[in-house]
């Protein structure tokens, strides 16, 4: 973790502003071994064209007994250098101390958490009729701030989210953070149309299945929020058009460790 403080000149010590997860650095013991020299000799070469970073990076999966796996994305960072020493390496074997960085610091696992909604057809807000009265509201409007999702990971994480149109207009909020859509003079998601928001860092998306970049038509101030971890409630507003409208959430749950 990084620790960022101020200093006084004139108080002791420093007073706390925030803090943020950095890099994970992994240190892992490897010993190799042959049947006789050549064989260790093309298992040396296989993992360091393996580890290359030029080549990409590596993922490291991690399993205890009875519990999931966990896998960490890395670079290899050293330790493939390689030494001569008596007890470090032999004629027929070869002791490394491979390091790597995990530039994104979470554990992740095979599970995926969907949260799904279907909203009804939308309606005039007038009942279509001869006299004004009564007022008949529309139910195709879906506006609560209450909706129950989960994350069951340790750290927050970051949804993508698929609305399938026909879809007037949408706002999605997570306590004072939000974005949305408002079709002034056309639907925000045409009908046959599923949009899909990409918040996880690094992306940062707004399109459709063709391609079509919708980050324009935000609102101003768009902020693609990431969801807290274990129980939270969001926010939902959005108006259905001509049909059913859909809106589903996925989410990688992360983990402090394995």
């Amino acid at each position: 973790m990084e620790i960022r403080s101020d200093t006084s000149p004139n108080l002791a010590g420093s007073m706390y502003r925030s803090t943020r997860a950095a890099a994970r650095e992994i240190m892992i013991p490897l010993f190799l071994y042959g049947i006789d020299r050549y064989t260790v000799r093309q298992l040396k070469r296989k993992l360091i064209r393996t580890l290359n970073p030029d080549n990409g990076p590596c993922v490291l999966r991690i399993q205890e007994s009875g519990q999931p796996p966990r896998y960490l994305t890395c670079w290899y960072k050293g330790g493939l250098e390689g030494s001569e020493a008596e007890d470090s390496s032999g004629f027929r074997w070869i002791r490394y101390g491979v390091q790597l960085t995990a530039m994104d610091p979470w554990y992740y696992g095979d599970d995926v958490h969907v949260a799904e909604w279907t909203f009804g057809r939308g309606s005039s807000f007038l009942r279509p009729a001869k006299s004004l009265f009564p007022l008949s509201i529309s139910q195709g409007l879906v506006s609560r701030s209450d909706f129950p999702v989960t994350n069951p990971g340790d750290v927050d994480a970051w949804p993508t989210w698929e609305i399938a149109g026909p879809v007037r207009r949408f706002r999605l909020t997570c306590g004072e953070r939000s974005f949305g859509i408002d079709g002034k003079t056309q639907d925000a998601v045409p009908s046959g149309t599923t949009l899909k928001v990409d918040t996880r860092p690094g992306h940062k998306t707004v399109l459709d299945g063709t391609g079509k970049n919708y980050w324009p038509m935000l609102d101003n101030g768009p902020s693609l929020w990431p969801l807290p971890a274990g129980r939270s409630e969001i926010g939902i507003e959005l108006v259905p058009g001509s049909t059913n409208a859909s809106l589903r959430m996925t989410i990688a749950p992360r983990y402090e460790t394995y």
